[in-house]
Formats: structure tokens, sequence, C-alpha cells
């Protein structure tokens, strides 16, 4: 095991979008994962608790906020096993520790921002905490670009078949490598619970982070969104895939 730690209050927006918009970003070996023949770009905003590399906590690196956005692959094995996973477009994290190992380690695409949260009233894991906001603020901006939740509710189990589930339950992360490759690795954690949204936005200046493509795939109101409870979670270490050319299969 790599990293483990805890997932809490994991706000997410999902947005339908176009798939050739995400074709050329799939990693080797995998091939881009839909629900109902749909294609899904999230921005995902969490706490990180608890944190440890490599059994160890690192000082004033434990406890932060992060925020991605995501995409979804799968990879099939000949044996028939579906693995489903996430592929990261842009991740942001408060400590340039943090950035620096998940780019050595995975080459996954962190970038150190200035970072901070709001949540409403926290009683306990099972009432929604009402309003929820995650901000990071870029370096050549003078504002805070933020998502925000209003939340409302009871946590309810996942519905089997369902487009939360479909978000939530993918247990693989699949990370492009400079020289084309990819990375594999596992994610562990129990089946997560959501609260309600009953409003969602995401604000501010998001072109020098996501492209301009990206930008405009994220710019109106989602398609959806929820908030999952968290758990603790364990990341393991990253394997490379060995993929078979075309001409190897022929």
């Amino acid at each position: 095991m790599f990293l483990s730690g805890e997932w809490r209050y994991l706000a997410m927006l999902n947005y339908r979008v176009d798939p050739a918009l995400l074709r050329s970003c799939v990693p080797a070996g995998t091939v881009l994962d839909t629900w109902k023949g749909e294609a899904y770009l999230s921005v995902v905003g969490f706490l990180f608790r608890r944190t440890r590399v490599l059994g160890f906590a690192i000082p004033w690196h434990q406890d932060f906020e992060e925020a991605n956005l995501r995409f979804y692959v799968r990879r099939e094995l000949p044996s028939g096993e579906v693995r489903r996973g996430v592929t990261f477009i842009r991740e942001i994290v408060p400590r340039r520790a943090i950035a620096t190992i998940a780019r050595l380690a995975y080459n996954e695409p962190y970038l150190a921002l200035p970072m901070r949260h709001q949540l409403g009233q926290v009683t306990d894991l099972e009432r929604a905490p009402g309003h929820v906001e995650f901000g990071w603020r870029q370096r050549r901006s003078s504002g805070w670009s933020l998502l925000q939740l209003e939340t409302s509710g009871v946590a309810q189990p996942l519905v089997a078949g369902s487009e939360a589930e479909f978000i939530t339950e993918h247990y693989w992360g699949y990370t492009r490598q400079r020289d084309g490759g990819t990375v594999e690795y596992e994610v562990t954690h129990p089946r997560w619970r959501t609260w309600a949204v009953e409003r969602a936005t995401l604000t501010g200046d998001l072109a020098e982070l996501y492209g301009p493509d990206f930008v405009r795939a994220v710019a109106g109101p989602p398609d959806s969104a929820f908030m999952a409870e968290g758990s603790p979670i364990e990341v393991y270490r990253p394997r490379r895939l060995v993929v078979r050319s075309e001409s190897d299969r022929s």
C-alpha cells in the first residue's frame, strides 16, 4: 500500500459530454466508460484526512482539501474481469509536497494552489451538512474559484444501476505516462452513501487550469450533482500495464 487516509464530504458535479472530447485523453489499455451510453466529466471537491504515505504521517500534510477534474474508463482483462477506473485531467491540493509525490510516483496531473473549504452544520454523517464549499485561488487570479453545493436530507444508500453508483463505484486509477504508457493502481473503500443536492454551482476563471475545451464542457449547470459521505481509503502502488499493439494481436 502506498497511501492511506480518509476521503470525506465528496462534492460531485457531473457533466454529460461528447465522447470525442475525452478520447484523446484515454490511457492506453483502457476504453471510455459510459452510463447508459453517456460519457461523463466530473468536478469533485473533498477533504483528505489522516493521510499517511508508506505508513508515515507527514507533519502539516495530513488534513487538506483536494479538487479534481476527472472522467471514467474501464479496463477489460482477458479473463473477463472488468476494472472500472478514473482518469484525471487536473488535480489540485494546497500542499506542494503532496503534489510532488503524486507527480513523481504516478505522473498524476497535480498542482499546488491555495485552497479553502466551508461546511455547514456537521453533527454526524447521517444529516446533510447544508452549505458546502471548496475553493482554490490561481496564481494569476485575484479571486477564488468555487465549487458550491446546498445539500439536504439524510444519507441514502446507492441504488444499483443508478448514475450515482456509476460515478462513485470506480476502484481503479489509470494514468498516462510521458512515454505514452499507462500505470494502473487500485483504490479501496466501502460503498458510500450520498446526500441529495438542491443547488450546485462552479464559478471562477478555470481556463488556465482546464484549457478551453474542458472549460466549455463545465461552463453551464451540471447535469447532476450529489455529495458522498466518504470513508477511510487505501491507495496501492502503481503498476505499469503491458499493452499489446494492434500488430501483436494479428
